[in-house]
């Protein structure tokens, strides 16, 4: 799945946010402890994320490597973990996205940090771990640009 796009997002509609994305499946690649031969949403790619607030006079930019990738007919949802950003603290952060096919009025796009991913502790917003593959539906229109998802089937599992 790959492209680039601006997205309109309701409640900051004057904003210009941006998302490009080259992501690819690379089933079972990423081996780790209970898991010794990855997952076979296993994903490579890049995700370039840009955000400027023209009332705020601020804006801030972030990379992230792609770790995960399924798709589904013309969508697609994946996460990515945030290698570069203007915010330190985002650095090693994993996003969830999700992507319509298509570009101004029929493609979309979905971030987990926007409309989701919040649980309540103690009466108060806490924003948990966002775990491979997570994302809200993809809720933003696209304006500008689009997006392309070629869906595959999930591979069969290796042989043990």
């Amino acid at each position: 799945m790959s492209g680039r796009a601006r997205v309109f997002y309701r409640y900051s509609p004057h904003d210009d946010i941006r998302f490009s994305v080259d992501a690819k499946a690379a089933p079972f690649s990423r081996p780790v402890n209970g898991l010794p031969h990855g997952m076979p949403t296993d994903a490579r790619g890049t995700v370039t994320i840009s955000h400027w607030s023209p009332g705020k006079k601020q804006g801030r930019r972030a990379e992230a490597s792609v770790d995960c990738l399924v798709t589904g007919g013309d969508s697609a949802t994946l996460s990515a973990v945030v290698t570069k950003s203007e915010d330190p603290e985002e650095i090693g952060e994993r996003m969830g996205f999700s992507v319509k096919n298509g570009g101004p009025g029929k493609g979309r796009f979905g971030f987990s940090w926007a409309v989701s991913n919040v649980d309540v502790v103690d009466g108060h917003a806490t924003f948990p771990h966002v775990g491979t593959c997570m994302a809200p539906a993809p809720f933003a229109s696209v304006t500008k640009g689009g997006f392309k998802v070629a869906h595959a089937e999930l591979p069969p599992l290796p042989a043990e």
